[in-house]
């Protein structure tokens, strides 16, 4: 007759509760196969956001070159952001936007654009002239896609000047470059590998 679990020695309720949750925890472990894939597609992600040694010559070569890239502009705002500075990007790439808007979202968009980055003591506000400021303003009020290149451009001229100098020159680009240094050189050290692995097996080595 069964005498109930109140009756059994604390030591085997404790190991049946540790083997309980073991179970569930293997019950609820995902399948090798589908870890592995989703560890892949994260690396080959992770792989695909590091820029190659060319990118990185070519933004070093000029400003428009490094805007130009996706990456670049990435891994520059990066840098702005560590300068504190990062509305400059925030501000150029809101301007880029702003030009694809449609004709019937211009004027809600000039207003929140203005507002966020150009109007005096706004959020993120850049760094450019009384002037160009006033001229900004008047340009809202009769919203086109035109009406921020002026403030735009004087930012884009800003940052080649200060910032991009200063961004060439950093530790993150040496970085980078550091680091495709030593990516090609596990590649080649990979091939070397598996070139010797293949000449082994067809001379029939061990």
């Amino acid at each position: 007759m069964c005498k109930g679990l109140a009756t059994l020695p604390a030591t085997c309720l404790k190991s049946a509760k540790v083997i309980k949750h073991k179970i569930s925890f293997l019950l609820q472990k995902p399948e090798p196969q589908a870890a592995d894939q989703k560890q892949t597609n994260e690396e080959s992600a992770a792989a695909e956001s590091i820029p190659t040694a060319s990118e990185v010559k070519k933004w070093e070569e000029s400003f428009s070159h490094l805007m130009n890239s996706q990456k670049g502009r990435t891994v520059f705002g990066n840098f702005l952001r560590s300068e504190f500075s990062e509305e400059n990007m925030d501000f150029w790439v809101a301007c880029e936007d702003y030009k694809r808007c449609s004709p019937s979202e211009l004027a809600t968009r000039a207003k929140q654009l203005y507002q966020q980055h150009v109007e005096a003591d706004a959020p993120n506000e850049v760094n450019i002239d009384a002037a160009t400021r006033e001229e900004t303003r008047q340009n809202v009020e009769k919203a086109c896609l035109s009406s921020f290149n002026k403030a735009q451009q004087m930012i884009y001229n800003l940052m080649e000047r200060d910032s991009y100098r200063r961004f060439i020159n950093s530790q993150l680009i040496q970085d980078l470059g550091q680091t495709q240094t030593t990516a090609a050189q596990e590649k080649k050290n990979k091939n070397n590998w598996d070139c010797a692995k293949n000449r082994q097996v067809l001379t029939g080595g061990a």
